[in-house]
């Protein structure tokens, strides 16, 4: 029997960051997260506000099956944090339709699956684990302040020297002028591996075109709300 995994939602779009942008992928969006950012952009997979009272659960077989009918070049398996949840089998299932597997994680957890390609981006209210600060493909980190980099450099820059950096600012934080020149600063003064980033998908709104994606619960750091 196919294992069942815990589904926000699932939809053909294209990778709106990192190397992978502008290619066509299918995004697998799980629900649960233990890290709890407070200004998370999916927070309808983990927040009270929003998660709803009977989460469905999706056979594993039909996920497959669906990235594989939706023509896309790649699978993206995100939340949450996807990396609670053991995907082996999903990355199994994958597998056997030829379609490479990337996962988005805040490295906080092990990795259950094989994956093609690991996105790193670390939290600092769950850092990452060693292991998969070793094994990262890239790293994303999420500019909230201009001091951020910096922290981050400090904390786990060993890490960085040959895998590259995306620095994106956090969005509710797009048009701050101090974070946006940290950015260029950096990458300025610092060149390789660091590289300026952004959410590209959302200015083109890609992912709505998809009738099975679901618009963004965003948090916004509101203390008034408890986050």
């Amino acid at each position: 029997m196919s294992e069942r995994l815990p589904v926000h939602e699932r939809f053909h779009s294209w990778q709106g960051e990192g190397m992978h942008l502008g290619r066509s992928a299918y995004f697998i969006r799980l629900f649960g997260c233990p890290v709890h950012c407070p200004w998370c952009d999916s927070a309808g997979t983990w927040h009270p506000d929003y998660i709803p009272e009977n989460v469905e659960k999706l056979p594993v077989a039909e996920l497959a099956l669906a990235a594989q009918e939706s023509g896309a070049e790649f699978v993206v398996v995100t939340g949450g944090e996807p990396a609670i949840h053991d995907l082996g089998e999903l990355t199994r299932a994958l597998r056997v339709f030829g379609l490479p597997v990337h996962i988005e994680t805040s490295g906080g957890f092990a990795i259950r699956g094989d994956f093609d390609w690991i996105t790193l981006s670390p939290k600092w209210q769950k850092l990452p684990l060693a292991e998969n600060l070793a094994k990262a493909s890239e790293f994303k980190l999420i500019v909230e302040t201009a001091d951020s980099i910096e922290k981050w450099i400090q904390k786990i820059g060993v890490h960085f020297e040959n895998t590259p950096v995306w620095l994106h600012p956090e969005w509710s934080k797009r048009a701050d002028a101090q974070v946006l020149r940290s950015i260029t600063q950096t990458v300025k003064r610092r060149g390789a591996p660091f590289r300026a980033g952004y959410q590209m998908h959302k200015l083109y709104q890609a992912d709505l075109l998809d009738p099975n994606s679901r618009p963004a619960a965003p948090l916004g750091g509101d203390p008034s709300q408890g986050y």
